[in-house]
């Protein structure tokens, strides 16, 4: 397991982008819209991890409720693992808190993620992802 990005929540994607980008003068890795979480992320290379902007697609989705409630910020960090179904499996027997009771695949079948609930890991949101197709 391994840091793979930390997610923040953002209401301006474009505004977000401008400062990590020109301001901070990181590498933007790219920018894509994933249908399956209702985002539109831009992710940003800080050495060999990402820092993750997200803004909702939609008014009912995870991010857009979270800043209705809390504000923009950090909405999550992620793990990167080899096999997210084991890991799940693994995390399910040893008491943790699935949001989801499956992985999902999302970004076009890049990437295979699930979270642990918060009330799992004292009120961070967890996310772990398998990169599909990559190895590093």
């Amino acid at each position: 397991m391994r840091l793979d990005h930390i997610g923040i929540a953002v209401k301006n994607l474009e505004d977000s982008m401008r400062f990590y980008g020109e301001v901070l003068g990181l590498e933007l890795e790219g920018v894509e819209e994933v249908p399956e979480e209702s985002v539109k992320v831009a992710m940003f290379r800080v050495g060999e991890t990402f820092i993750e902007l997200l803004q909702g697609t939609s008014p009912e989705s995870a991010i857009s409720k979270f800043i209705e409630k809390r504000g923009e910020g950090i909405h999550h960090i992620a793990m990167r693992v080899e096999n997210v179904d084991k890991v799940v499996e693994d995390l399910k027997g040893r008491g943790a808190v699935l949001v989801y009771d499956k992985a999902r695949l999302v970004s076009k079948g890049s990437r295979k993620i699930n979270f642990v609930h918060p009330r799992t890991t004292g009120g961070i949101l967890l996310e772990v992802v398998e990169r599909v197709g990559q190895r590093d």
